[in-house]
């Protein structure tokens, strides 16, 4: 049986308005906030948050919910904390997430 993978994201603008999400597929899910029309008046649309700068796997999709919840509730100021732990440029990560779905034969 082949595992499926959950992600919870944080994009951020280049202003660092951040938004975090859910999702079953990161690289389609980070290429629609790119693309910008998934919704027509979506948030991240509307503050051109669509950057890559946080992202954690997790097999259970239920702890996946659960870890959105937990990250939507933290204070800004953590949310800086922890991207900057792993990403102290602010880097955009989506092309590093592509390189690895096709690495690993998902894309």
């Amino acid at each position: 049986m082949e595992e499926k993978n959950y992600y919870v994201y944080i994009l951020s603008s280049i202003s660092k308005v951040l938004y975090v999400g859910f999702t079953d597929c990161l690289v389609k899910r980070i290429y629609q906030h790119k693309k910008g029309d998934y919704y027509k008046d979506a948030f991240t649309k509307k503050y051109k948050v669509n950057r890559l700068v946080y992202w954690e796997n997790f097999y259970i999709k239920e702890e996946a919910l659960a870890r959105e919840k937990q990250l939507k509730r933290l204070l800004r100021i953590k949310k800086i904390s922890l991207i900057e732990n792993s990403n102290s440029y602010w880097n955009d990560l989506y092309n590093d997430v592509v390189e690895i779905q096709k690495r690993n034969g998902n894309i």
